[in-house]
């Protein structure tokens, strides 16, 4: 497999593509525009001389005289070896050439001879290699009409376009090759803070969940970075943290009955036994794997809550009848222990899950029935609010600390209060109930007051 290639060659090879863009743009205009004004200036030329040879035919006496000294004429084009001169008479006889084309030229009308000659004039003509140009004008010696053709295959400074055009195409790849070396350079050399953040990312374990990444003084580039990945840690600390802590609560919890049913078999085993007494100490065993199982079981429900693996069933239903089937259910318990339930619910009517809601109101019910003293009540109640319908559990009793009420909702807490009656409480009860609100997009909140009353409240928004 082909290893990807790295960041700081990457952002090199851009910046270089860039340069190189950048140089083949300008050097492409000035190569142009340089050939342009060449081209103008040639132009321009070729009309200049052949208005001057115009003249000084316009000043011999005759045709023929071109003939016999053709010196006047020719001595205006000297030092311009590039230009091509021919006179013709009127009957097509050639009075001077001073050079043969690479090719022959094509006809074309002459200029008349009371004409100022003008750069439209010119025209373009194809020599063995580039593109000449000529003029043809009408002039008269004296009395006699002659043609005076002026040609150019290619000028001198045309020529130093070609040694322009290399020395360009040179400065272009020099240019190129020290702008990706430069940018190398550079770009390696702003990586250093990247690479310090990756060194400190290498330091971070789960048993330094601490550390962070300094933000402070990092490039514009990279805060944004740092604090994403800052932010990133402090929510796997708070994961690591509360996995540590979950995995604790678990081994403690489970250690109990794990234990007891240890001891038990045990002492049984310790001596021989009637078998009345094997079915006590089956019936014990019983009790505490009917716990593990719910320990098991509550476990696994919040883990699928946790991991989005439990899907809704919403039904619409009558929260004062579901609110009176709860009543019903735990009206016995209720009475056994001397706690008065009551319902005090409109009919009113919410897109929920039954099941889930059901699971929700019965553990405040029992939790609620727990801890109410005799003589105590437990009310079952429902209205209608701005945004939804909002649950109450309540009961009066001795109420729960301010210092248990931010933890009441995690994962294995049990208050004082519930402590001292662990066969029937694993501390997940109100963790299952915050699960499923959250799962209907709601949300559970809690008031109590010591010595008087605690009341849980359940927000179903409406859908």
């Amino acid at each position: 497999m082909r290893r990807p290639m790295s960041l700081t060659l990457r952002v090199a090879m851009l910046l270089s593509a860039v340069v190189v863009t950048s140089f083949v743009a300008v050097g492409a205009y000035l190569y142009l525009t340089l050939q342009q004004q060449m081209a103008n200036r040639d132009d321009a030329e070729l009309i200049a001389k052949a208005g001057q040879l115009r003249r000084i035919v316009a000043g011999l006496p005759s045709a023929d005289a071109i003939a016999r000294d053709g010196k006047p004429l020719t001595d205006t084009l000297f030092g311009h070896h590039d230009f091509m001169l021919r006179v013709n008479a009127a009957d097509g006889r050639q009075l001077l050439q001073t050079s043969v084309t690479s090719r022959p030229l094509p006809q074309v009308d002459s200029v008349p001879a009371q004409r100022v000659l003008t750069l439209a004039d010119i025209h373009d003509w194809q020599p063995a290699t580039g593109i000449g140009r000529m003029v043809r004008a009408a002039g008269v010696a004296g009395a006699d009409p002659v043609q005076i053709t002026l040609a150019r295959e290619r000028s001198d400074r045309l020529k130093l376009l070609s040694t322009y055009s290399i020395d360009l195409l040179v400065a272009l790849c020099g240019g190129a090759l020290l702008a990706t070396l430069l940018g190398y350079v550079a770009v390696r050399h702003s990586m250093r803070r990247l690479r310090s953040v990756v060194a400190k990312a290498n330091d971070i374990s789960t048993s330094r969940m601490n550390t962070r990444l300094s933000v402070k003084d990092a490039p514009v580039e990279l805060r944004e970075l740092g604090e994403a990945y800052n932010a990133m840690l402090n929510r796997l600390e708070d994961g690591v943290q509360r996995l540590s802590g979950f995995a604790a609560d678990l081994a403690h919890d489970m250690r109990t009955p794990v234990n007891t049913l240890m001891l038990e078999t045990q002492v049984a085993l310790s001596r021989p036994r009637t078998p009345e007494e094997y079915q006590q100490l089956l019936a014990s065993n019983l009790e505490e794997y009917e716990r593990l199982a719910r320990m098991i079981e509550n476990t696994l429900f919040l883990a699928r809550v946790d991991n989005a693996q439990l899907a809704l069933q919403r039904e619409t239903l009558d929260l004062q009848v579901e609110l009176r089937r709860i009543h019903d259910y735990f009206e016995i318990l209720a009475d056994d222990v001397g706690v008065r339930l009551s319902v005090d619910a409109a009919p009113l009517r919410a897109e929920v899950d039954p099941v889930l809601l059901r699971r929700a109101v019965n553990n405040l019910v029992s939790n609620a029935i727990r801890y109410t003293p005799a003589g105590g009540t437990v009310t079952l109640a429902a209205r209608a609010v701005a945004d939804g319908v909002a649950l109450t559990v309540s009961n009066s009793g001795p109420g729960i600390a301010p210092e248990h009420l931010p933890h009441v909702f995690d994962r294995y807490y049990r208050a004082d209060q519930a402590r001292s009656d662990q066969s029937h409480s694993a501390g997940l009860g109100l963790s299952i109930v915050r699960a499923i609100m959250e799962l209907h997009g709601g949300k559970i909140s809690l008031d109590s007051q010591p010595g008087e009353c605690t009341v849980f409240t359940l927000f179903f928004k409406k859908n």
